[in-house]
């Protein structure tokens, strides 16, 4: 899966990833390849992410994150 995140100020990650676990609005949760298409705000907490097998972690205030067709968009407050 391809992900990018943003904030306002910079671009903090593009690249493929494993695995995304995110802290949504609703509660945590995680995308895997072939995830169906979902939209959702996202609260204080920590983005986790793995990519080339090493997990990364990224805190983040508020936000939203669209996932479509394997390609992970992420606008953060950090």
């Amino acid at each position: 899966m391809d992900m990018t995140i943003y904030s306002p100020e910079k671009t903090l990650f593009t690249g493929e990833v494993e695995m995304v676990e995110f802290p949504g609005g609703r509660g945590r949760f995680q995308v895997l390849k072939d995830h169906d298409s979902i939209i959702s705000t996202l609260v204080e907490g920590i983005i986790r992410f793995r990519t080339q097998g090493e997990e990364k972690l990224q805190p983040v205030k508020s936000g939203y994150v669209e996932v479509h067709h394997n390609v992970i968009t992420v606008c953060v407050h950090v």
